[in-house]
């Protein structure tokens, strides 16, 4: 009964964070540093180990982050069907992830639908991302991420460089610049 309240009250706050958002962060806003938990970039966390914990692929099948990674840079962003900046942000991943000389892109989806519906939904919006989920929110608690897009960028080390809160598009001059960080 309590992990069920709990997982509740971390989707309460997630969504009210989504819905804090006062629109997508411009590439001028980009630039601004966040206070810890805040939207825009943030490095306080820098050099802090990647969680370890089971989330699913796009098969339903249990995986991690260390195993997606084997050991190369990783960018992972947090979004759910229900955050329309989450959404709005994901053809931009895509469009990144097809891209040669980048971190290898995961998107995780924070819903706790069946995998099959996140499939579908990514489908539906022709965006050919994996369908990894992780229903537990056990990656949003563990990063402490209060707002959805959360994304983080991990080096090779496994150890994370930045992570930026909000919608940014990862196809910009920003972003390109955020990304020659990732070792």
């Amino acid at each position: 009964m309590r992990a069920l309240f709990l997982a509740a009250a971390l989707a309460a706050l997630l969504t009210s964070g989504c819905d804090r958002q006062a629109g997508s962060q411009s590439e001028a806003g980009a630039e601004v540093a966040a206070q810890p938990g805040g939207p825009g970039l943030d490095r306080s966390q820098a050099g802090k180990a990647m969680p370890e914990l089971t989330l699913k692929d796009g098969d339903g099948e249990d995986t991690s982050l260390s195993a997606i990674a084997a050991g190369k840079p990783l960018l992972v962003n947090l979004w759910a069907t229900w955050c329309a900046p989450c959404v709005k942000e994901l053809p931009t991943l895509d469009a990144l992830a097809e891209r040669g000389g980048v971190p290898q892109v995961v998107a995780i989806s924070q819903d706790t639908a069946a995998p099959d519906k996140i499939r579908a939904f990514l489908t539906g919006k022709q965006v050919g991302l994996e369908a990894y989920q992780d229903s537990k929110m056990g990656l949003s608690s563990a990063l402490g991420s209060q707002i959805l897009p959360t994304t983080v960028l991990y080096g090779s080390d496994g150890k994370e460089i930045w992570r930026f809160t909000g919608d940014l598009d990862w196809t910009g001059a920003k972003a390109a610049e955020l990304l020659r960080e990732a070792r």
